[in-house]
C-alpha cells in the first residue's frame, strides 16, 4: 500500500509540472488551468456572436452581465442608461464635422438591444504578455511627467496640458492614424487623459486610440479607454479586460478595430471624444462621435469625485531600445508637427467641461515632449474652424535621435 500511495503521488507531480505546448508556448498543467479560469471570467455567455474580417470575435453580452460587475464596488450597482445631462460648448467657431468611421466588425452584424459588444479574448492574448496578471495593464509611470524626462522608464509623450483649474471633462478631435510599431510589445496612441491626485493616489481617467500588438495581435488602431484609481499599481486595465467600466452602448466595442484611417497629404479622418462628469450620479461618462459609449462609475475613484486636476491631450509611445538604439515606432502619422495639417497628426478643438457645466476653451495651456528630435508639438494657429489645436508626432529613430 505505502509503494502505491508513493506511485500515485509521483503520478500527481508529473501530471503538475507536465509541459503543455501551444502555439510555442511552453506552460504547465497549472497554468493551463489559470488561462481558462482566466478566459472564464473575461468572456461572458453571448446571446449572438459576431466573426469580424480582421480575426476579432464580438460576443453580444446581455447588459447586466458583462464584466464591470464582478468589481466589489460594483455587486449591487443600478445601471445608469444615459447620462442627466450633455454639457454645451460655448465656442465661437462653428465646429467642422467630422467624418463618420466606423469599426471593422460592423460590416458583419450588430449587436441586438440590451446587449454590449465585448472583444473575446483568446488563450493566445493571454500568453503574449510577460504574465497573465499584467494583460491588459499599463506599467507604473504611464502618466506623463511634464516636469522631469526620465528616458530609463521607457514612455515617451509629445502632449498639451491644462491646469491649474478644477475640470469636469474634456472634448476634443484626435486625428486618426496606422504608426509604425517596431516591436510587439511596444505601442504608440493619441489620447486624452483626465486626471487627479500623484503617486499611489494618481486617479485616471483614459480614452483614444492605439496601435497595441502585444494586447490586440495586430497592427490595427483600436478604440481604447482605461482608467486606475491608484498610479497603475493593481487598479484599472484597458477596456473591459478587468471589471469597472460600465458599457451601455450595443453599437461600437471597446478594443475595436477602425476600417480607415488618414492618408499623408489625402484625407483625414478622426474621432470626437467627450468625457464629463454627471454631476447628479458622481459617474464619468464617455462619448465617442455620436455615440455614448458608457462610463466609469464614481465609485472607483477617490480624488477624481472632486473633479480633475489636470487635462491632458496628445501621444504616446513605449520606446525599449531593441539592440541599444533608440525605437523607430512612429507617434502619430510618424511626421513631425512642423509639417502641419494633413501631415503631422492634430488634435483639434480642445475644450474642458467647468463647474458649470459648459465646454469651454481652457484658460491656459503648457505643452511638453521628451526629446523634441524624436517627437515633437507645435499649437497651431488660432482663428479657424479647428479652434485651439495642435500638431504633434515624429518618426522616432533617426540621425538627430540615435
Amino acid at each position: 500500500m505505502m509503494r502505491m500511495a508513493s506511485f500515485m503521488v509521483t503520478l500527481m507531480v508529473i501530471a503538475a509540472t507536465i509541459a503543455i505546448r501551444v502555439d510555442g508556448h511552453e506552460f504547465s498543467h497549472h497554468q493551463e488551468v489559470k488561462i481558462l479560469r482566466h478566459l472564464k471570467r473575461l468572456n461572458k455567455p453571448a446571446v449572438k456572436s459576431i466573426k469580424s474580417e480582421d480575426g476579432d470575435v464580438i460576443d453580444c453580452v446581455p447588459i447586466t452581465n458583462q464584466p464591470a460587475f464582478d468589481h466589489p464596488l460594483l455587486k449591487h450597482h443600478t445601471i445608469q442608461m444615459r447620462p442627466s445631462f450633455i454639457p454645451e460648448s460655448d465656442s465661437k467657431y462653428i465646429k467642422k464635422e467630422a467624418k463618420t468611421i466606423t469599426q471593422v466588425w460592423h460590416k458583419a452584424g450588430e449587436c441586438p438591444d440590451n446587449t454590449v459588444p465585448i472583444r473575446r479574448t483568446k488563450k493566445e492574448d493571454l500568453l503574449r504578455p510577460k504574465s497573465i496578471e499584467s494583460f491588459g495593464r499599463k506599467p507604473h509611470h504611464s502618466i506623463p511627467q511634464t516636469t522631469t524626462f526620465d528616458p530609463t522608464k521607457g514612455h515617451q509623450y509629445a502632449i498639451m496640458s491644462a491646469m491649474n483649474e478644477t475640470f469636469y471633462g474634456t472634448e476634443v478631435s484626435i486625428n486618426l492614424w496606422k504608426p509604425y510599431v517596431q516591436v510587439p510589445d511596444e505601442f504608440s496612441l493619441a489620447q486624452t487623459w483626465i486626471v487627479s491626485g500623484s503617486g499611489s493616489s494618481l486617479n485616471t481617467i483614459e480614452a483614444g486610440w492605439q496601435v497595441y500588438p502585444e494586447l490586440y495581435d495586430d497592427y490595427n488602431p483600436r478604440l481604447f479607454v482605461y482608467w486606475t484609481r491608484d498610479g497603475y499599481r493593481t487598479t484599472g486595465c484597458y477596456n473591459l479586460l478587468c471589471s469597472g467600466f460600465v458599457q451601455t452602448s450595443n453599437r461600437n466595442s471597446v478594443g475595436g478595430a477602425y476600417n480607415i484611417v488618414s492618408s499623408y497629404g489625402g484625407t483625414q479622418y478622426e474621432i470626437a471624444i467627450l468625457i464629463f462628469k454627471d454631476r447628479k450620479s458622481g459617474n464619468w461618462w464617455l462619448r465617442v462621435g455620436n455615440d455614448i459609449i458608457g462610463y466609469w462609475p464614481g465609485s472607483l475613484f477617490t480624488s477624481l469625485g472632486n473633479g480633475a486636476t489636470r487635462v491632458q491631450w496628445g501621444g504616446e509611445i513605449v520606446n525599449l531600445e531593441t539592440d541599444g538604439k533608440h525605437t523607430a515606432t512612429d507617434m502619430g502619422s510618424g511626421h513631425f508637427a512642423d509639417e502641419g495639417f494633413g501631415k503631422a497628426s492634430y488634435v483639434r478643438n480642445l475644450e474642458i467641461v467647468d463647474g458649470t457645466n459648459t465646454l469651454r476653451e481652457p484658460k491656459s495651456l503648457y505643452y511638453f515632449a521628451d526629446n523634441h528630435n524624436c517627437y515633437n508639438v507645435k499649437i497651431g494657429t488660432d482663428g479657424t474652424s479647428m479652434g485651439i489645436h495642435f500638431f504633434f508626432g515624429g518618426s522616432g529613430r533617426n540621425v538627430e535621435c540615435p
